[in-house]
């Protein structure tokens, strides 16, 4: 667990830096993440002029480098506004800007108004053109230190033993625009930009190791398939309908793609939860020459774990921003994300094949069991943007962002990405000058003879941006080998004809799907055969349907004849024999336990149960590395013998997708807003015992799967839940600590799995 951030000394600071300005922390709030700035408001409007506050203290920007990579040793403040009064953007002093200027109170508006003008027109631009796929992010600042076990096949100075690397992380989805929500089954992506003393380098994958294609040039067409329909603009950032089962059932090569994103995979718990891959085959370059291909995996240290598909749905309704607050709130609360960066390594040999797969083709994986992925660097995020425009949406990512040491290979779909991301670039962020953007300068000197365009913001001198040059003394020069040149590998091409056509090796579209379906526990299994049926259900179109059920047919006739019921379609037999493959246990999300840091413990009380006890537990929370969340019928503060206890969530507000494990202290009583006309969940009449919500709210979390416990006569609710002591993942306990250790020891395993037991014949 990542040491904590000093959030409340930092608070305590401010605060008493401003003349009657601010309130410092509460002590009963202090863990919990989430308070929208570095100290509390006073209730009046401030009128006393102060100096704009700083970041909280889990809050960082941009190294302060020039444009051309040059270290300021500028304070990140001065990146920021300044000053305690009002200005126009030349830095005039304002004093209104709630009233236009007119002819007279009820008078026309003067066109001389140049604030109004310039208000107005800066709000009108804010907006730039969202990505087209990974609209949706979030990002965190962080730091990646090198093992140095990668050392000896590359020469990359940021893998060199103990070198540390400032990086900067965007998570994302791929179909929804920038309004969508967080928890759609789709594919995430997982760009990593390393600012290393050779350049940048641009880690650019996602949470699944194998794309739809396997070249760029149906990039378009499948992106256009998942889109919403162009008609109608819906469904947003879903793959339930026509198109999309259209393209990938005519275009089987999206067969083994499809099915992981059918997986559990599709829907991740948390973006600190979640695999990441370089997807395609990359080239490693030692300091002899010597070559090796690798593929790149990210693995998070709290493993990976994901949503049930009914928790997804009810989070897209309750918190769209889920999966962004997750991440946001656990580096506040100093549980800080951590992910080993690992290769798997592959003899750079003529045919570029490992064990019969090719390693050209992005639709498939090598398992692990063939080549182990071996660490190579710790990846930690620590520190929050202090800007999501500056940073997380104007950060420019690109896969040919790379260093002496780090080659790319011949595969179809990264020869197209290494065009289209630049493209993209220019259009987005206004022209070609991107990389000056503050997020995307590199810490590497830079002399690179490119010269204007818009939103220049370098301020060149000399006069020769050109080579050869004499004017300029001859600079910039060449640089060789021995000083760091980026040299690309000269891998020898074979005499060819110019065709549009794949490879043979490139035909085989089903058994590595087989091999992933083989892979899954029956749980798992059961969610894929879920998924399918439920996004089939969405088409339209029967003959689209019939289309995909031949293709499960030729992965698996159990997942076929699953499917095909669900759908009341006859299943269709394999048009090809299934290839025999066996398991590759890596696949499978299930049957290990994992850390807990930031996970969320829901405290379920009011003013009558046991305070004492719940401030006790909340304490053993935090100290576990856990974030606690009480919840009670009101908000405020329940006032017990000691010190008080501080409410976050309320009956009304709380819902069980929002925490990973639940602890109820004792029976609270029914809020006064427990009925159908305030509150539809309390439902009519009321329960028996206590409150319908949390009757409810109990019941949920155990139908999906998560541990409950409680103490002080708890089992009175669980009773009226439905739910029975000595049932799987269920605790109850004389006293809140001893219920907290149960739990905690229940929730390393994510889920209490024996409750979804899978069909027996």
């Amino acid at each position: 667990m990542a040491e904590k951030n000093p959030l409340k000394a930092v608070s305590d600071k401010i605060a008493d830096a401003m003349p009657g300005g601010g309130t410092k922390r509460e002590g009963p709030e202090e863990g919990i993440p989430g308070k929208p700035a570095p100290v509390s408001p006073q209730l009046a409007e401030p009128v006393q002029p102060v100096e704009p506050l700083p970041p909280k203290a889990d809050q960082s920007g941009p190294e302060t480098v020039s444009p051309t990579g040059q270290p300021t040793g500028a304070d990140q403040a001065r990146m920021a506004q300044s000053g305690a009064y009002l200005t126009t953007a030349q830095g005039t002093r304002l004093a209104d800007s709630d009233h236009s200027l007119k002819a007279g109170p009820r008078g026309p508006v003067l066109l001389q108004d140049h604030h109004l003008r310039e208000k107005l027109m800066h709000f009108d631009h804010e907006r730039i053109p969202e990505r087209v796929v990974h609209a949706r992010g979030s990002a965190a600042h962080g730091v990646f230190q090198s093992y140095g076990t990668a050392q000896a096949i590359s020469k990359a100075a940021f893998l060199a033993a103990d070198v540390e690397t400032p990086v900067f992380v965007r998570f994302s989805t791929v179909l929804g625009s920038r309004g969508s929500a967080d928890t759609v089954r789709d594919t995430r992506g997982f760009a990593t930009k390393f600012y290393t003393e050779e350049g940048v380098f641009d880690l650019v994958g996602n949470n699944i190791p194998v794309f739809f294609i396997q070249d760029a040039i149906k990039f378009p067409d499948v992106i256009h398939a998942g889109k919403p329909h162009p008609d109608r603009e819906i469904p947003q950032a879903q793959s339930a309908h026509d198109t999309f089962w259209d393209f990938v059932s005519l275009h089987t090569e999206a067969t083994h793609h499809t099915l992981w994103n059918m997986s559990d995979r599709g829907i991740p718990r948390s973006y600190r939860m979640m695999e990441g891959f370089g997807v395609h085959t990359f080239r490693l370059v030692n300091a002899q020459g010597d070559t090796t291909l690798v593929k790149f995996h990210w693995k998070p240290k709290l493993g990976v774990h994901s949503l049930v598909w009914e928790e997804a749905q009810l989070i897209n309704g309750m918190d769209p921003d889920f999966h962004r607050r997750d991440l946001a709130d656990a580096i506040e609360a100093g549980a800080f994300p951590q992910w080993e960066l690992g290769i798997q390594t592959f003899p750079d040999n003529d045919d570029q094949m490992f064990e019969g797969i090719d390693l050209l083709d992005p639709t498939k994986i090598v398992p692990e069991e063939l080549a182990p992925v071996q660490a190579i660097g710790l990846l930690t995020l620590n520190a929050n943007p202090s800007n999501f425009f500056a940073e997380t949406e104007q950060v420019a990512f690109h896969v040919g962002h790379l260093v002496p040491g780090i080659d790319v290979t011949d595969d179809p779909l990264l020869a197209g990405r290494l065009f289209s991301y630049l493209d993209t670039q220019i259009t987005r962020l206004g022209g070609p000058n991107f990389p000056q953007l503050p997020i995307n300068r590199t810490h590497a000197p830079v002399n690179d003879m490119l010269r204007d365009g818009s939103h220049q913001s370098a301020v060149h001198r000399g006069v020769a941006p050109y080579k050869p040059n004499s004017l300029d003394g001859g600079c910039p020069f060449f640089a060789g080998a021995d000083t760091g040149a980026y040299i690309e590998v000269p891998v020898e091409i074979p005499s060819a004809r110019k065709v549009r056509e794949a490879p043979a090796s490139f035909d085989d579209h089903f058994s590595q799907p087989r091999l992933f379906w083989q892979s899954m526990t029956p749980v798992e299994r059961e969610h894929i055969i879920a998924a399918y049926t439920f996004e089939l259900s969405k088409v339209y179109e029967q003959a689209i349907k019939e289309r995909v059920l031949q293709t499960l047919a030729n992965i698996d006739a159990e997942l076929c004849g699953e499917v095909a019921a669900g759908l009341g379609l006859q299943a269709p037999s394999a048009t090809e024999p299934p290839t025999e493959v066996g398991a590759s246990p890596s696949l499978s999300q299930i049957g290990k336990s994992w850390p807990l840091d930031g996970r969320t413990v829901g405290i379920v009380t009011d003013a009558t149960t046991d305070l004492a006890g719940v401030a006790e537990v909340r304490q053993a929370v935090l100290d576990a590395g856990m974030v606690p969340l009480v919840i009670a019928p009101t908000g405020g503060r329940l006032l017990g013998d000691k010190d008080p206890v501080t409410v976050q969530r309320t009956y009304a507000a709380a819902r069980s997708v929002e925490f990973d494990a639940l602890l109820l202290a004792g029976v609270p009583e029914a809020g006064a807003d427990a009925y159908g006309a305030r509150d539809a969940k309390a439902g009519n009449p009321r329960a028996a015992v206590g409150d319908p919500r949390v009757v409810a709210l109990l019941a949920e979390a155990y139908q999906h799967g998560k541990a409950v416990g409680g103490w002080n006569g708890a089992e009175r609710l669980f009773e009226a839940a439905g739910i029975h002591n000595g049932e799987a993942g269920v605790v109850i306990a004389t006293d809140g600590p001893t219920a907290l250790r149960q739990l905690t020891a229940l929730m390393g395993t994510h889920r209490v799995w024996a409750r979804f037991p899978a069909p027996t014949s």
